[in-house]
């Protein structure tokens, strides 16, 4: 249970209290009324003596009470109703609500902070925000429990509201208080008729109620004297006549309103009696709704204020009709529900008793009196007590004690025989279930087992609590002797209380005692008032023995459904008692927090029930208990908007959308409306007040996207946001006016910043112009993407905030769940289309920041921009359209297309270019109109190319020209990525569009490509912060298999040259068709060879087979071979070192012109991304060899290239197509073959791992064996065959010519070496060797690219077939010492054959 602010050694003694009546005149109620009191209220503060009090019991020992309290009420000659009781209980707790402001209570549990407060009520978000603020450990264990004071307010006033019952007689009156006033005409005479009245009410028949202790009740006549206008000396003398009559014991002048109650102004005087009248009058609860019962009003009446302790028979109780005669809180066995105390049954009231009732805080009580009368009425208390009650209570007991022991046949007086009594022979006792209902049994009054139990009461009343036991302990075996249950379950009860309270714990608590009490007046008697009486004192007794755990099942032991209320308190109760065990149960004390708050909410004490929750979320959040957590926040938002707490109940709905709910649909649906609902009514509250967040949909900031992408949009054209929203939920979401909420500071022209920054949706359309999406659906668990847009208007700094939108449920059906809904969520279409306005801002997480170490080590991001753009002054636009546009190309092939350019902005554009990563791709031609054909050519098929009809006689003879590469924009310092588009006039105009051919060339590599364009362009006025725009376009196209080359040059080794100089190359051709029939490729036909390079060209084509037309099926190759020579030199030096020569070997009737476009801008294109590729090897190889070696080098070097032009036949629905194209074979170095699309490299195998560092580090710098046999070119000169008589001349001798060329730029010396080179002796004599006559060895030195030959002669011995071909040469450049042996490898065999005539 929750700490209280009594202990139990406190609560139990002041809850039974001596009782003593008042009955006054009405003179002296009249006084007191002059304070706004009656005199029953007047004593009330006053009642607890200051003192100890001494009193003797029969055995005349001395017995100290300590704290001793009497209880003074009116008589009131029947009890209150039964509504009016549930009335005053439910205000009790209602009206006890924590205090605002204070800290909170913490219990620490295990894992939790639990905060047990009203604050999380008056939080904006209470159950899920940060409690640290208010958190408090508290490391005493006396101070760690939270208190509930609403709960020990219902329990007082439970307990004091109880009415006399016949078993007991612990709250009968055991003295009465006769007052009458000074200021009567006879007081003496009044105090005859007060005496006359109560005895008439204590012994006539008519009178059940109230019950008095003894017949012979003590009376004590009070004299009232009104200081401030009665009469004193009167007054005296009137006292002392009563001092003659009564005796100086039996009555008291009082002495009261010293001053007038027009002072009461002048001097404030504490008001000691307000707390004591809020706790017993029927007021001040505002949320108390639910009225157990109609009560009509009686408008005639002249009072208006309820006392629980009641007032005098002539003042009438407002609406309250006192007509009943049975036992205030006894509970009906019949079926009306309205009998039942807090039944579950509410009617809602007629006229608003609480609002008749409410206690006016203007209202000053005591205003006439001073502290001196304070004084004197504690004083008359003491009196009173000391000389009046305590001896007659003494008195009693010891008659009663006389009485029994004259009874029982005693020589001894009970007290000392208590033991003798006790420890006899015991006589089992039955069990309950055994027992016979004899719950209606009566004792006469003056039957012996109730004088024992008058005896105990009296002696439990004045804290005698060992002879107390002992009665209680006589009377219980009596009752259970005579199977009166109701009388031994109150003896069980009072026995086990008087045994916990004894001094020095002489026995234990008999719990058991108890437990039999509570089962018998629950089950047998049917009385749950006084079992519920049990249970509040036997709890707080286990709480205060540290058993929790017996406490808590005790309380859920007594909750039921005739009282909610009841089990509401006791259902909290219990929780506490889960908290505060040794081991807290945590989950044990939510739950039941939450039963009591659904019981708080059934009867009607929403605050409670709300705080109830509030307290149980504590513990259940961020579990993921979400279906608990629903139902929680559920009834949270529902009990915050039945107490108009409507931000709390939105908060509390908002929950519920926003976790990941696992609810049904209908259910969700259920939560969707209701939180609509009640936000609607927040919203029409503040109609005027700033728009609040919505929970729903989802929008993931991140992914939220503008377009076109720039920070500083230009005015006038539209900025698109892309913003991406999901629905958690399982049912459709329509969002309506759906929109962008901007912030827009516009500026001047001259670029400051306008005072006035304007934050509006849409009410400024001559600024920015918002576009409103009318509807936007989100299915259930859809995640959908809008596009919102703005119309910028004027230049300036935009800021995108959020969206703005109504959410909003489609009509459809409803399933409600069992929960019930708000009023006006259920019912009627208006519900179903039910929507509300709020925004969602967006808020963009920047980029990581990893640049300083600060930045390394701590988590920190950098600004997002993406929706801050600046708007500034007007920029064209440019709109591009692709026409004529392939998807799907061969390897290689050309296709024209039109490409058109159009301005759809107010201002003119120029420096248009486009940038893409493959250049060789496309191409818009050359930059002059020679070279470009706008046009097809009127030749057959419309060709791509430019073309021209040649004559039959040029066909394998080359055509030359030659081009530029810097005319195809490709030059020395060119990006060739960058390529300008050629604008007429460089300029395109508002409005104006150009249409501009564009070839395109497919991918040697099959697949699909992705080709990114890049357009870019400027404006003609040079604007200050934005210089340029750009346009982004991605192409795919799948290109298939068509052609590969590959191709090889080597040294021609003929001495024919029509320019008398060396230096002859033979070019070898292989092409194959490697489309397997894809596309419906029928078949390709070669149709011209060109060849382009600064130095080189192909001057003819070498037969090699009959294929004149070169045709190509599927998998077929064709070989060719051309000679190629070298350009003239005043051709190479008129030429700028970018001018390429091309020439054309024709294989048809058609010249396709090599040197134009677009033949000639594909060639330079791939040629330029080829060089690309190979520039950095080149260029660190550069860097590592010696200048000799490079000499050598580029000797085997050579830049010729060959462009292999093809038609192919296409078969595409039963037409014939005729595809062209082109292939590029670029030919770097002499015996080396290229290709014409990349080759396939096989992965290097795995060397070997080497685990130490070679010696030699050093790069050779030695060239290769094919550098060497490049660098003199050899070749024989001799007959085939020659015819020799050997029989008349045994010698043979052939003169042989030996043609030494110098390949390189450089001086070179030669060795030539005749002799043979030999392995073994035995090789001279194999039969078939020749000798060279004459010198054997040869020094010469070649000039740069010299020719010299040699006259050589050889001697045969044999007829037979010789090879020549062993002269050994050796050379090096004249300014170097090392000797380069060249290799003859490559060197044809030279063979002569030499017969015998």
């Amino acid at each position: 249970m929750a700490q209280c602010v009594q202990s139990v050694q406190e609560l139990i003694p002041d809850s039974f209290v001596p009782c003593v009546a008042a009955l006054c005149s009405d003179d002296a109620e009249r006084l007191t009324r002059l304070n706004h009191l009656s005199f029953a209220e007047l004593l009330k503060p006053f009642t607890r003596l200051t003192s100890e009090v001494h009193m003797r019991d029969p055995n005349n020992q001395l017995h100290i009470i300590k704290n001793l309290k009497i209880a003074v009420s009116n008589i009131i000659t029947q009890p209150p109703q039964p509504g009016a009781i549930r009335k005053l209980l439910s205000d009790v707790v209602s009206g006890s609500q924590p205090a605002d402001g204070l800290v909170a209570n913490v219990i620490t549990a295990g894992d939790y902070d639990l905060n047990i407060s009203d604050r999380s009520i008056k939080a904006s978000v209470p159950w899920y925000s940060n409690w640290k603020d208010t958190l408090m450990e508290m490391k005493e264990s006396s101070l760690n429990t939270a208190t509930t004071p609403w709960f020990e307010s219902y329990r007082e006033t439970f307990l004091q509201s109880m009415p006399a019952s016949d078993h007991e007689f612990l709250n009968h009156y055991l003295a009465c208080m006769l007052v009458a006033s000074s200021s009567e005409a006879e007081p003496m005479e009044q105090f005859g008729k007060l005496s006359q009245e109560q005895h008439r009410i204590q012994h006539n028949n008519d009178y059940s109620y109230p019950k008095w202790f003894i017949p012979n009740t003590l009376k004590y006549y009070v004299l009232l004297h009104d200081v401030s206008a009665g009469d004193e000396q009167r007054a005296e003398s009137i006292y002392e006549e009563m001092k003659q009559k009564y005796g100086t014991q039996g009555c008291y002048l009082l002495k009261i309103n010293s001053r007038t109650s027009n002072q009461a102004s002048d001097e404030q005087i504490p008001d000691p009696w307000s707390q004591y009248l809020q706790k017993n009058s029927i007021q001040n609860q505002e949320s108390y709704e639910d009225g157990p019962c109609t009560i009509s009003s009686n408008k005639n009446s002249d009072s208006n204020l309820l006392s629980l302790d009641g007032l005098d028979n002539e003042v009438k109780v407002d609406g309250l009709p006192n007509n009943f005669r049975a036992h205030p809180l006894q509970l009906d066995s019949s079926s009306d529900p309205s009998n039942n105390i807090d039944g579950p049954d509410h009617v809602k009231s007629a006229s608003s008793l609480h609002e008749t009732k409410k206690a006016n805080p203007g209202i000053i009580h005591g205003a006439c009196l001073t502290l001196t009368d304070h004084d004197r009425i504690r004083q008359f208390v003491q009196e009173f007590t000391f000389r009046g009650l305590l001896p007659h209570i003494e008195k009693t007991i010891r008659q009663l004690n006389d009485q029994l022991i004259s009874r029982k046949g005693l020589s001894r007086s009970l007290f000392s025989a208590t033991k003798k009594w006790f420890s006899g022979s015991k006589v089992p006792e039955k069990s309950i279930n055994e027992l016979k209902n004899t719950s209606g049994l009566l004792y006469p009054p003056e039957a012996p087992e109730l004088q024992i139990r008058k005896m105990a009461d009296l002696c439990f009343l004045v804290q005698h609590y060992d002879l107390a036991y002992s009665c209680y302990h006589t009377a219980k075996k009596d009752f259970l002797n005579d199977q009166a249950m109701l009388y031994a379950a109150g003896a069980l009860e009072m026995a086990a209380v008087s045994a916990f309270l004894q001094q020095g714990a002489a026995r234990p608590y008999p719990a058991h005692y108890m437990d039999t009490a509570i089962q018998t007046y629950r089950d047998i008697c049917k009385n749950m008032i006084l079992a519920e009486r049990c249970v509040l004192l036997s709890a707080e007794i286990l709480k205060s023995q540290s058993k929790y755990s017996e406490a808590a099942a005790l309380l859920i032991r007594l909750t039921s459904e005739d009282s909610d209320l009841r089990s509401a308190l006791l259902l909290e109760q219990a929780a506490h008692c889960f908290i505060n065990m040794k081991s807290p149960m945590v989950r044990k004390y939510a739950f039941h927090m939450i039963l009591a708050g659904h019981r708080f909410s059934k009867a009607g004490q929403k605050k409670h029930a709300l705080r109830c929750y509030c307290q149980a979320m504590q513990v259940y959040k961020g579990k993921g208990w979400s279906l608990a957590e629903d139902h929680i926040n559920f009834t949270i938002g529902r009990q915050s908007y039945t107490l108009r707490q409507l931000d709390n109940a939105v908060s509390a709905f908002r929950h519920i959308l926003i976790n990941e709910s696992k609810q049904s649909a209908a259910q969700q649906g259920s939560f969707l409306r209701e939180y609509l609902y009640v936000y609607k009514n927040v919203s029409q509250l503040s109609p005027d007040g700033p728009l609040p967040q919505l929970p729903l949909p989802y929008i993931n900031s991140s992914a939220t996207r503008v377009f076109f992408g720039h920070d500083r949009r230009p005015a006038d054209e539209p900025i698109t946001v892309e913003v991406a929203f999901r629905n958690p939920l399982k049912v459709p979401l329509l969002l309506t006016n759906l929109s962008l909420l901007w912030k827009f500071q516009p500026k001047d022209c001259s670029g400051k910043n306008d005072e006035e920054v304007k934050e509006l949706v849409a009410s400024e359309p001559e600024m920015i112009g918002t576009e409103v999406i009318s509807e936007f659906l989100i299915n259930s668990e859809e995640s959908k993407v809008a596009r919102l847009k703005l119309f910028p208007h004027h230049i300036g700094e935009l800021h995108i905030l959020g969206v703005v939108y109504n959410l909003g449920t489609i009509q459809g059906s409803t399933t409600v769940d069992g929960i019930g809904a708000l009023p006006g969520c259920h019912t009627g279409k208006q519900s179903l289309g039910m929507s509300v306005r709020g925004r969602q801002d967006l808020e963009i997480q920047g980029p990581r920041l990893n640049s300083t170490k600060e930045e390394k080590t701590s988590i920190t991001y950098g600004p997002d921009r993406r929706l801050d753009p600046i708007i500034v002054e007007e920029m064209p636009l440019l709109e591009v359209f692709f026409i004529h546009f392939p998807t799907g190309l061969l390897c290689g092939e050309i296709r024209k297309a039109y490409v058109e350019f159009v301005n759809v902005s107010k201002c003119p554009l120029t420096g248009l270019k486009v940038v893409c990563k493959r250049p060789e791709f496309f191409t818009f031609g050359g930059n002059t109109t020679a070279l470009t054909p706008l046009s097809p050519s009127a030749s057959e098929n419309c060709s791509a190319y430019k073309t021209v009809v040649t004559e039959s006689t040029s066909v394998c003879t080359a055509l030359t020209s030659s081009a530029s590469s810097v005319d195809f924009g490709i030059g020395i310092g060119s990006q060739p990525e960058v390529i300008p588009v050629p604008l007429p006039d460089t300029v395109l105009l508002p409005g104006a569009s150009v249409q501009l051919p564009l070839w395109l060339r497919g991918p040697d590599e099959e697949g699909v490509h992705e080709i990114n364009f890049l357009f870019y362009y400027e404006s003609v006025k040079k604007l200050p912060k934005i210089r340029h725009r750009i346009l982004r376009h991605t192409a795919v196209i799948c290109t298939s298999r068509s052609l590969n080359a590959r191709a090889t040059v080597c040294r021609s080794n003929s001495l024919e040259d029509e320019e008398g100089r060396g230096g002859n190359m033979l070019v070898f051709v292989d092409v194959e068709n490697i489309n397997t029939s894809e596309a419906g490729v029928k078949e390709f036909h070669i149709v011209q060879v060109s060849s382009s390079s600064k130095h080189w060209k192909l001057q003819k084509s070498v037969n090699l087979s009959e294929n004149k037309d070169a045709k190509l099926g599927s998998r077929e190759k064709g070989k060719f071979c051309f000679k190629a020579i070298r350009c003239k030199e005043k051709e190479v030096a008129t030429q700028s070192s970018e001018d390429y020569t091309f020439a054309d070997i024709i294989f048809g009737n058609e010249q396709i012109i090599s040197s134009a476009s677009p033949c000639a801008d594909f060639f330079y294109r791939s040629l330029s991304s080829e060089l690309k590729k190979a520039q950095p090897s080149a260029h660190t190889e550069k860097q590592s060899v010696e200048d000799a070696v490079r000499l050598i080098q580029k000797c085997s070097e050579v830049d010729l290239n060959v462009v292999i032009l093809w038609k192919a036949y296409v078969v595409e629905d039963s037409k014939q197509l005729i595809l062209e194209g082109q292939h590029h074979v670029i030919l770097h170095t002499v015996g080396k073959e290229a290709y014409s699309s990349p080759q396939k490299q096989e992965p290097p195998e795995m060397e070997p791992l080497k685990f130490f560092r070679p010696e030699n580090t050093a790069v050779s710098s030695r060239p290769s064996v094919e550098q060497l046999s490049s660098l003199i070119k050899t070749s024989l000169h001799y007959p085939e065959s020659l015819n020799h008589p050997f029989h008349q001349k045994s010698l043979c001798l052939v003169p042989v010519t030996l043609l030494l060329s110098n390949c390189s730029k450089a001086d070179v010396d030669v060795i030539v070496d005749l002799r043979h080179k030999t392995t073994s002796p035995e090789s001279l004599e194999i039969h078939g060797s020749f000798t060279w006559l004459g010198q054997t060895q040869y020094k010469l030195q070649l000039k740069s690219e010299e020719i010299h030959s040699l006259q050589l002669k050889a001697c045969f011995v044999h007829t037979g077939v010789y090879n020549l071909g062993t002269p050994r040469v050796f050379a090096k450049l004249s300014d170097q010492v090392t000797v380069f042996e060249t290799s003859q490898q490559n060197s044809m065999p030279a063979l002569i054959i030499i017969n015998n005539v």
